[in-house]
């Protein structure tokens, strides 16, 4: 049996529950994607010689950076969403 055939098996209150399911594993996906990178990139950025705690400098550091990021996150998931939008509407 392949996929296919056993994807039409399934009613459409299943796709509909499968399809569910995957999008949360995607924003999952996304968020541990987002995590990551904001922590790598600020880290990098922020922390020269990493100890048991962080000073006021790099805690301010950090929260900036994290700041900025969340915001061109959101603005590029936007911009994204909006993209998508327009190109269903001319379909």
């Amino acid at each position: 049996m392949d996929d296919t055939s056993a994807l039409s098996g399934l009613t459409g209150a299943q796709k509909d529950e499968l399809m569910d399911q995957v999008k949360q594993q995607i924003a999952v996906a996304n968020v541990q994607e987002l995590l990551t990178k904001m922590t790598e990139k600020c880290f990098k950025k922020c922390i020269n010689k990493p100890g048991t705690s962080l000073d006021s400098s790099e805690q301010k550091c950090v929260a900036m950076c994290m700041d900025r990021y969340m915001d061109s996150w959101n603005l590029v998931s936007e911009v994204y969403r909006q993209r998508i939008q327009r190109e269903r509407h001319r379909m």
